[in-house]
């Protein structure tokens, strides 16, 4: 499986710990969108690539990885996309199978809603912290070890059209799942293997870690 991590300029939710471990057992490439790189350097790791206008990075550390053969893309502060979009339009044409969003959220409220609206423009999208994963609900979608996890479903769209849960506590059929509704908050998966199908919409999906 080929696994990107990007590193966005948002908070840094949850201990250095679980980061550096989630790096290690899942090898990957890395990536960050400019101040992205502030959390690369407190957590000792150099990235493939650092991508954006350099607002948010200091000169040392920007230098301190140029010197170590990291490769850096100036962009002007001006532009139609923010740092993270623009690093993502790049590494969706590297057909990675997972891109693991860290340091996307917190923060401003606009840049955190922002960026997880970015999850339906790009495939293979998860944002990840500590508590959470945080993705796109393809319309057949099997999710797979989630057995006693908490799993809540958000829609993003209107309406969510025949919605229809498998392998959950409160499963549904067929439901019209309306923007605004929280029918299907704190929903707990009960199977190892869960199922969600629906017709028409936008669907995010968040997966609590405890």
């Amino acid at each position: 499986m080929k696994i990107a991590y990007v590193f966005f300029n948002g908070q840094l939710e949850g201990s250095k710990e679980f980061y550096t471990k989630l790096i290690n057992k899942k090898k990957g490439d890395i990536y960050c969108a400019d101040g992205g790189a502030v959390h690369l350097e407190a957590l000792g790791i150099f990235p493939l690539e650092i991508w954006g206008d350099l607002d948010s990075v200091t000169k040392e550390i920007t230098e301190k990885y140029r010197n170590n053969n990291v490769i850096i893309k100036k962009f002007p502060k001006n532009k139609d996309y923010t740092d993270g979009e623009l690093i993502l339009q790049y590494i969706s044409k590297l057909n990675y199978d997972e891109i693991f969003i860290i340091g996307g959220l917190g923060g401003r409220i606009d840049h955190s809603l922002t960026n997880l609206n970015l999850i339906f423009k790009f495939k293979n999208l998860i944002f990840v912290t500590e508590k959470e994963k945080i993705f796109s609900i393809e319309k057949k979608a099997e999710l797979i070890g989630l057995k006693g996890k908490t799993v809540s479903f958000i829609p993003f769209s209107e309406k969510v059209e025949k919605l229809t849960l498998e392998g959950f506590k409160y499963p549904l059929n067929e439901y019209t799942l309306h923007q605004g509704d929280s029918i299907c908050m704190s929903n707990i998966a009960v199977d190892d293997k869960c199922r969600v199908t629906f017709n028409t919409g936008k669907l995010m999906g968040v997966v609590l870690s405890e």
